[in-house]
């Protein structure tokens, strides 16, 4: 009897795990386990799965490949790859005050960068820390695309929720899924233009 018992309670333990593991399975983004950070994507520092899906978009302006234009009204930033089409990340846009608009080119790149939060920010958010080591709770992300000499950035977001959003102090965020992906792809001098 006791015996029986058992194996039952095996069974039912082993059918809740698979099914709770078949549940978590459908909200991994498509790309889990693929990420440059080597399988972190969902649980781990990729930061989790994008609310706005990456996509391959028809394109028709006539951009050279390579250039990246933002266009903050509609929460996208569109990596141009010629031929009439371009890669759509969804990104989180500067809210009310801190939105701009212009051309700028990527001056450097950073994996996993450290921050500094500016004076003004600083002024405003007198709680926030006077510098950050780069790192999976760094509000910068896993990787930072720097514009110009500016103290703007495309960069990553431990705060995956946000993207499509407008909450930003004008930085433009990411998932870190889709930076990394955006960071492998672009280079050092790509025009970025940015639309309201």
């Amino acid at each position: 009897m006791v015996w029986r018992l058992l194996v039952g309670i095996v069974l039912v333990v082993s059918y809740v795990a698979a099914a709770s593991t078949d549940a978590a399975a459908q909200f991994r983004p498509s790309n889990y386990g693929n990420d440059a950070m080597g399988g972190g994507g969902f649980f781990g520092f990729g930061g989790g799965g994008s609310p706005i899906a990456r996509t391959t978009v028809s394109f028709p302006a006539n951009y050279k490949p390579g250039t990246i234009v933002i266009r903050s009204g509609e929460r996208r930033l569109y990596l141009v790859l010629g031929n009439g089409q371009a890669l759509s990340y969804g990104i989180g846009v500067g809210r009310d005050g801190f939105g701009w608009s212009g051309v700028k080119r990527i001056s450097a790149k950073r994996e996993w960068p450290a921050w500094t939060p500016p004076a003004q920010m600083l002024k405003r958010r007198p709680d926030l820390p006077r510098h950050m080591v780069g790192g999976p709770d760094n509000p910068l992300g896993a990787r930072a695309l720097y514009l110009g000499s500016s103290l703007y950035r495309i960069h990553g977001s431990n705060e995956p929720e946000t993207i499509g959003q407008a909450v930003s102090s004008g930085c433009f965020r990411l998932t870190n899924d889709d930076v990394i992906d955006l960071y492998t792809r672009v280079q050092v001098g790509a025009t970025v233009i940015v639309q309201q």
